[in-house]
């Protein structure tokens, strides 16, 4: 049975925003203002500040994979491809290890513009290095929310990720 306590509630209302899980900054005397009430607004991932590469990453030179799908295609036909395996190759420009007990990648390939080029993918495999070139094939899947303002419009889940070349990081 989950025993919510005073105490834990305020650990966690701490704990989140040191750690990167909200979306604002904590209010400050001067700035404090009652949140806007977005329940209803559909969130993108491309809003959470995590979802933001760690680093630059050159991403000339990626060739879209033979029989492949580019990231700006993925979502460009993301509802022909729902519930269907999807081939992306790209480079590797955020990890996560070990989050919802899976691993979290997003990739890009140079293809799509803001919102449409950057692709998140779930593995249990080796979390690869920022900067690899990488070859995912996985099972696409719309609509995503799973809360704290990480919401997909789509993701590959599942993938096997092969690392192509490595990257310079």
């Amino acid at each position: 049975m989950l025993k919510v306590t005073i105490a834990s509630i305020l650990v966690l209302s701490v704990a989140l925003p040191l750690a990167g899980c909200n979306k604002h900054a904590p209010p400050t005397a001067a700035t404090a203002t009652p949140a806007p009430n977005t329940a209803s607004q559909p969130q993108k991932d491309m809003n959470h500040p995590l979802s933001k590469p760690s680093a630059v990453v050159d991403l000339t030179g990626i060739a879209k994979a033979e029989g492949g799908k580019t990231v700006a295609q993925v979502f460009a036909e993301r509802e022909k491809l729902a519930g269907k395996p999807v081939t992306v190759r790209g480079k590797v420009v955020k990890t996560n290890a070990g989050i919802m007990g899976t691993n979290w990648l997003h990739i890009r390939d140079g293809s799509g513009a803001e919102g449409t080029n950057d692709l998140t993918v779930t593995t249990n495999g080796a979390v690869p290095n920022i900067g690899d070139t990488v070859l995912v094939t996985g099972q696409a899947a719309l609509n995503k929310d799973f809360g704290m303002g990480y919401a997909y419009p789509v993701i590959v889940e599942g993938a096997e990720v092969k690392v192509e070349a490595s990257g310079a990081m």
